[in-house]
């Protein structure tokens, strides 16, 4: 629901830094790709599925527009 939020156009960005595994994110990242919003990890590097070690700590679903200002936002210490 909250990635889907996204692609509603409800709210800018879903950031979720709590971990999860590969099977609980590859739909809705699929989905949000699909309607040509940004996602990737919270460094920026891509989205990789069908890893040895299934564990993602982290990913991004955001309009394309505001990738590069939320990823360096993300990326400055408190």
């Amino acid at each position: 629901a909250k990635a889907m939020a996204v692609v509603r156009g409800d709210v800018d960005a879903y950031v979720h830094a709590g971990g999860q595994y590969e099977w609980d994110n590859c739909a809705p990242v699929g989905v949000a790709q699909a309607a040509g919003l940004f996602c990737a990890r919270l460094n920026g590097e891509q989205i990789v599925y069908n890893n040895p070690q299934p564990y993602m700590p982290d990913f991004v679903i955001c309009r394309q527009e505001i990738a590069d200002d939320l990823l360096r936002a993300l990326r400055t210490p408190w």
